[in-house]
């Protein structure tokens, strides 16, 4: 979904190997989903949130993959800087990815609740 000549994408597969790669410089966006292995998205996205309270260097945006629009509440709670709500398809993918390597945050459309309104026809 994220192939191009202006993106480089290391894959790793577990949360301890995102932390070390992110620690050692150079990332722009950390993509995780929200579980994985012992130490899913939340705990990483917490941790990178940790380091840069103390640590010198830029700060890291992390964009979470959600199972159900419930758990937006935890990619929130997290400091994640946005989120996707599963299924997922290209075009959602590139645009989160584009809002956030442009320094603006992102929140997924969709699945969202249509707004109800008293007294609406």
């Amino acid at each position: 979904m994220l192939e191009g000549p202006d993106l480089f994408i290391d894959e790793v597969a577990t949360g301890p190997e995102v932390l070390r790669i992110v620690r050692r410089g150079g990332i722009d966006l950390v993509v995780a989903d929200l579980q994985i292995g012992a130490m899913g998205g939340m705990a990483i996205c917490m941790e990178l949130r940790h380091d840069e309270s103390y640590l010198p260097g830029d700060p890291v945006a992390v964009l979470m993959l959600l199972d159900r629009r419930a758990d937006v509440f935890l990619a929130r709670r997290s400091g994640a800087d946005g989120f996707l709500v599963k299924p997922l398809d290209p075009q959602r993918v590139r645009a989160a990815v584009r809002t956030l390597l442009s320094g603006e945050e992102y929140d997924d459309e969709f699945l969202r609740p249509a707004t109800v309104r008293a007294g609406a026809e």
